[in-house]
């Protein structure tokens, strides 16, 4: 169930945006113009599927920074699913959850939320309005919570779990938890991704990528496919040197990571690795996982590495893109090159009348550029910002 649109109200520099991104999707635009907030905002929707949403909200300092010019009304998320999972046909979905300020203070509450299936059906599998709520169970009977049956930070996707409750409702929240939101992935000195691990089977990257040596050593001992990825992607970055990735005990219960180079008679630590390894690794982790969950998004994938690393970067990602939805912030007119003819969906993000706007660029009309041009000579050129100028046809889409 990949986004088909996704729209966002009052958070942050999104005054208000509607996105319909694509299955590969590379976000372009100046600093200040609104790209991370774009994945932030993503993040705070996972975390509200999760039932984290008051920390989240909590460690932004409160709702109160959160809003637009800290004077929006309220902060609103509405997403519209694909009919397509897996090559299986399912039901298209729109959630939407609103929060509300409570007066003066950095409080919240949850104002409107509902999840729904298309209007010739017109099912409601939740719905709540401040204290107001039901959910249908798995017989497609509603359930009435009652006043007072719900906690106001809380919403009401993240309470409910096990059999009773409607199948449809449970998948599109485990969608929504299976998204990987990548815009701080620290590698410095003190990173626990340099260091040892409790040895135990994890699938994915966390957000912040500190659990890399437990994901690493779960697919590239477990998965010849994915190890054959990674090794091919290593052996492009750094050449024949490179010989694999190893995994020694450090302790009872404990693993560590380190590099095999054919020039070195002892295998490099992560501890020892340079911060642009690091970082690359992380992207293989990332890109290159046999299960990536429902989206991939990453803020500023170029940041660190040699620009011959980006071919490697795009290349994967075009491929994730076949198993899940990906999105890629960048400033890197390299990277936008390393795509080539495989063209992502082009979003241009831009800061106008104090609030971030998101316009994807026509596809006849980049296209017509990409015959002479690549796209990162298109960005160089700020030929895709000139696309999307205001009195474009293409602006209003």
């Amino acid at each position: 169930m990949s986004m088909q649109e996704i729209t966002i109200e009052g958070f942050r520099s999104l005054a208000r945006v509607t996105w319909r991104p694509g299955k590969l999707n590379v976000v372009i635009g100046p600093n200040g113009s609104g790209k991370s907030n774009l994945l932030r905002a993503l993040g705070f929707l996972r975390a509200a599927a999760l039932g984290k949403l008051p920390d989240e909200i909590l460690r932004a300092g409160g709702i109160a920074p959160l809003l637009h010019d800290r004077t929006a009304p309220h902060i609103l998320w509405s997403v519209v699913t694909s009919p397509v999972e897996d090559g299986r046909l399912v039901p298209v979905l729109r959630y939407q959850l609103v929060l509300e300020p409570l007066g003066a203070t950095s409080a919240y509450r949850v104002e409107d939320e509902f999840l729904v299936t298309p209007p010739a059906r017109g099912m409601l599998l939740l719905q709540r309005h401040v204290a107001d709520a039901f959910v249908l169970d798995a017989r497609e009977v509603s359930i009435d919570l009652g006043k007072g049956g719900v906690a106001d930070e809380q919403p009401l996707l993240a309470m409910f779990n096990g059999p009773f409750v409607h199948r449809t409702v449970l998948a599109f929240r485990d969608r929504l938890l299976s998204w990987g939101i990548y815009h701080d992935l620290r590698v410095d000195q003190q990173a626990a991704l340099r260091q040892s691990a409790v040895s135990r089977v994890e699938d994915r990257l966390a957000d912040d990528g500190q659990n890399l040596v437990n994901v690493l050593h779960t697919h590239y001992t477990g998965d010849r496919d994915f190890k054959r990825t990674v090794d091919a992607s290593m052996h492009a970055a750094f050449g024949l040197d490179y010989e694999e990735l190893v995994f020694p005990p450090a302790a009872d219960q404990r693993v560590q990571l380190r590099v095999r180079w054919r020039s070195l008679r002892t295998e490099q630590s992560a501890a020892d690795l340079s911060d642009g390894t690091l970082r690359f690794l992380l992207l293989l982790a990332i890109l290159a996982n046999p299960k990536p969950g429902g989206l991939i998004a990453i803020d500023e994938p170029e940041a660190g590495l040699h620009p011959r690393m980006l071919a490697i970067v795009a290349e994967l990602a075009a491929e994730a893109a076949e198993r899940t939805q990906v999105v890629l912030t960048t400033h890197s007119p390299d990277l936008l090159d390393a795509f080539g003819k495989e063209v992502p969906t082009t979003t241009v993000a831009r800061w106008a009348a104090g609030k971030t706007e998101l316009v994807v660029v026509g596809a006849e009309e980049l296209s017509a550029w990409l015959g002479d041009y690549r796209l990162g000579a298109s960005f160089r050129s700020n030929e895709l910002e000139a696309m999307t100028e205001p009195g474009d046809p293409e602006a209003a889409a």
